[in-house]
């Protein structure tokens, strides 16, 4: 089976550089291995002191490494599609080159990263993936597409192809405006079809893992607090947070970072507050910039020493479903519980709603549309409750008839 690890954290706290060290750690124990950037402001060839292309490239042995580009992507996913839209932008008068900038459509991009990884994983080329993902908010976007397209593809997309069926002829008869044929609507439900994969892709425990990359400072730290409870949020695994950047002893001993190191101290404190059994890995402030092959394995020997990068480090799941057992405390009538792993959060933060074969989780300001398991979809929720950083939820009542 083919592992994926995804590096995400706040722009500007090394995770390129992780990632890149992950990777090339993984290629020299064997094992064939991927490193891509997701990220429209890419870093990852400059991190191995390379120029990457938007194909995969052999940087080393067993290495392959990508930096994918937003035009590159739109043609090789969303031609059909892109060039439908640019006729559309030229019978109004458009110049090319702004047409070409137009059609990138908000989403495409991170729509197209989610498809390469799908792409490598079927290829079973690689026993290994590593992604550099972009910063958090936009990691969170990348991840939440497959649910939000496939919400998509139910609703919206069927009523689209048919409205434009019946519109077709009648628009014809009054404007030569281009109409999407029906290779623009197979293309995009080829397309959107995917979305089911990628979504069990990213989000099996078994394959799957995010690695929260951090640095000992409160506002850091704090947007790595949020990363991670909606990491549970979405039912991904998060296996391991990197603290990078710690100051080391020998620094210590010069005035003026003591006041820096004690903060440090205390916010590595902070950390293991927060994510508990989740191990934490420090890697230190270098007294140089860290790049290229020797730099990277000299990172790689302080965040991993012997250990396979591509071990999971932590084995609980985030995600759960299991009949009610006799010891629970389940309402009556309630024979199934959905157990989901939503750290740092309190109930007055939770808000859930079932609307059919759906159950919005809404946890402060982000929001879920989970579409529930079809042993689930038959029945309601009878009640829920925020435990230990785990949210239950027990379902019951109806059966399949």
């Amino acid at each position: 089976m083919t592992r994926i690890i995804l590096y995400t954290g706040k722009g500007g706290v090394g995770k390129t550089s992780i990632a890149a060290a992950s990777a090339l750690r993984a290629a020299q124990q064997g094992l064939s291995t991927i490193v891509l950037s997701t990220d429209s402001a890419h870093s990852l060839g400059d991190s191995f002191d390379l120029s990457l292309e938007p194909e995969p490239q052999l940087i080393a042995e067993n290495l392959w490494a990508q930096e994918c580009d937003v035009y590159y992507n739109m043609d090789k996913y969303w031609g059909t599609v892109q060039r439908w839209l640019e006729s559309i932008l030229a019978w109004e008068g458009f110049d090319p080159i702004l047409a070409d900038e137009m059609v990138v459509l908000p989403g495409m991009d991170e729509l197209a990263n989610l498809l390469w990884i799908l792409e490598h994983h079927r290829s079973e080329k690689y026993d290994l993936i590593v992604v550099d993902c972009a910063p958090t908010a936009e990691t969170f976007r990348l991840l939440t597409f497959p649910e939000a397209g496939r919400w998509w593809l139910d609703k919206i997309f069927p009523l689209s192809r048919k409205i434009s069926g019946f519109a077709r002829p009648v628009i014809k008869r009054v404007t030569n405006m281009p109409l999407p044929d029906d290779d623009v609507f197979d293309a995009t439900k080829q397309l959107m079809d995917q979305i089911e994969n990628i979504q069990e892709l990213l989000s099996d425990p078994n394959s799957t893992s995010v690695r929260l990359v951090t640095n000992p400072e409160r506002m850091v730290i704090k947007e790595t607090q949020r990363a991670y409870t909606q990491l549970g949020l979405f039912g991904y695994r998060a296996d391991m947070v990197v603290c990078n950047r710690v100051l080391p002893p020998e620094a210590l001993d010069n005035s003026y970072f003591k006041a820096r190191g004690a903060d440090q101290t205390k916010y590595l404190g902070e950390l293991s507050e927060i994510f508990g059994p989740i191990p934490i890995k420090t890697t230190p402030q270098f007294d140089r910039e860290i790049g290229g092959m020797q730099g990277l394995s000299e990172l790689a020997d302080l965040l991993f020493q012997a250990d396979s990068p591509a071990d999971f480090f932590y084995d609980d799941l985030p995600f759960l479903i299991k009949p009610v057992e006799a010891n629970d405390e389940a309402p009556n009538g309630a024979d199934q519980i959905l157990t989901l792993s939503i750290p740092q959060v309190t109930k007055d933060e939770v808000t859930l709603n079932q609307i059919g074969e759906e159950l919005i989780i809404e946890v402060g300001r982000y929001r879920r549309n989970m579409l529930l398991p079809r042993s689930l979809q038959m029945r309601d929720v009878l009640s829920a409750k925020l435990i230990d950083g785990s949210l239950n939820i027990w379902f019951g009542g109806r059966t399949d008839g």
